[in-house]
């Protein structure tokens, strides 16, 4: 994973292509960004794209809806070791607190599962509205913890379709029967799967561990989905950064 130094200036987010010698555009969020950190005219900057790029330049136009800054320097940093996460459709609240905690621990893509129980949960997180919440709240921790690379965000998907897309990595499925998490050696690409409120369905387990999915555990109680999704993510992330790959 990108080792990042806790930067010195102020860092935006752009959609707009990072280029040296060149103005580039910052949006209305941005804009606020700026005044909220208190960033002025003249100040130095430094933009992410979400795909790797990264720029330094200075905020030369702030307006309310709009700010403008010249680039000066662009370079591109090396994405950290896929992990990919599968998520439940639960509920918003701690779905959206799990997207930024995601970030921050450098996940590759996020993908929400639609189980059996989701269906009972409300108010749940699902649908385009809600996915477009997930991304802004992505794109606030990306500025937040000096990373430069963002989740690919792909729709809701059923748990068939969550497996079939996940059958080139590694897989685990978070489960209070497995083998402790830390009796493992990972090699990525990675996925990690994490299952509902109230729990998976047999016939949902069984079906992750016929797609070749190990089962893991973390602790020796029940934890909520957002915090066995940290933990995980947080075990596996130190494992790769310490270790690297390892095969069994």
């Amino acid at each position: 994973m990108e080792r990042v130094d806790r930067p010195a200036v102020v860092t935006f987010f752009s959609g707009e292509p990072l280029l040296a010698g060149r103005s580039v555009s910052l949006g209305a969020d941005e804009a606020h960004h700026a005044r909220v950190r208190r960033v002025d005219v003249g100040s130095r900057v430094r933009i992410v794209d979400g795909s790797g790029s990264v720029a330094h330049g200075t905020l030369v136009k702030l307006a309310k809806g709009q700010a403008t800054a010249d680039v000066d320097t662009v370079s591109t940093s090396e994405p950290p070791a896929p992990i990919h996460f599968l998520v439940p459709v639960a509920d918003r609240d701690r779905m959206l607190w799990l997207a930024e905690k995601g970030v921050e621990l450098g996940i590759s893509s996020w993908r929400p599962v639609i189980w059996r129980r989701s269906r009972s949960v409300s108010p749940r997180g699902e649908g385009t509205g809600f996915q477009a919440k997930v991304r802004s709240r992505m794109v606030a921790a990306l500025k937040q913890c000096g990373s430069s690379w963002l989740p690919v965000l792909h729709p809701d998907a059923s748990v068939e379709r969550a497996i079939a897309a996940a059958a080139t990595s590694s897989g685990y499925l978070l489960d209070a029967d497995g083998p402790p998490i830390l009796s493992k050696k990972f090699t990525a690409p990675i996925v990690v799967a994490l299952g509902p409120e109230g729990g998976m369905d047999m016939d949902e387990r069984s079906a992750f561990m016929n797609a070749g999915f190990e089962p893991v555990s973390l602790a020796e109680h029940t934890l909520r989905f957002e915090t066995a999704g940290i933990a995980a993510l947080a075990t596996i992330r130190a494992a790769l950064t310490v270790f690297g790959n390892q095969n069994e």
